[in-house]
């Protein structure tokens, strides 16, 4: 589908704008951070921009099934809106999805549902949503690691998942801002 982000935009925007105004700032931040990489992404700028206003639906109180908001908004632009593959597989997989989704005993179904996708595009949604604060705001990534600890306490299952995924978080970012420097991936 030509302009998807226009799509993405939008429905991101029913779900997200009144019943989570936080969650829809930061959704427009990484969104125009997706933007900014249009230029190394060529024809796949498109589809980057609509995982990043769709990356965080399965948080839309009317969607949640499994709490796993990765797994809940992959599902629902997929058996709702039939959304291209792609795009369901970038959100399921957004910012190290995986690793928590082990912790909360759904990695088997986000897998086998969701494949993983190269790292190109992995690498740089995670690029996106962790340079952009709550607020939509650009972050270094130092700096939004340790906000999502802050946020949500030492014991919660976020936290646990950011300790085991920081180091490759981080790595995703740097081979972004590195790709940015030579302006291409």
């Amino acid at each position: 589908m030509k302009n998807t982000a226009v799509w993405a935009r939008d429905l991101a925007r029913k779900h997200l704008e009144r019943p989570l105004p936080r969650r829809w700032a930061h959704t427009q931040g990484v969104a125009r951070q997706a933007r900014g990489l249009a230029p190394i992404l060529g024809n796949q700028a498109d589809l980057l921009e609509a995982s990043a206003w769709l990356h965080d639906i399965g948080y839309a109180p009317d969607l949640v099934a499994t709490g796993f908001h990765p797994l809940d908004g992959a599902r629902y632009i997929r058996d709702t809106h039939r959304a291209d593959d792609h795009l369901c597989r970038l959100v399921a997989h957004h910012s190290c999805a995986l690793i928590e989704a082990r912790m909360r005993c759904l990695a088997t179904e986000l897998a086998l549902e969701f494949p993983p996708m190269g790292p190109v595009l992995r690498n740089a949604l995670t690029y996106c949503d962790m340079t952009t604060t709550p607020d939509g705001l650009p972050v270094e990534v130092a700096t939004r690691v340790a906000e999502i600890r802050n946020r949500y306490g030492p014991s919660d299952i976020v936290t646990n998942f950011i300790n085991e995924a920081e180091r490759e978080l981080r790595s995703a970012v740097q081979e972004i801002e590195r790709s940015l420097q030579r302006n291409t991936l």
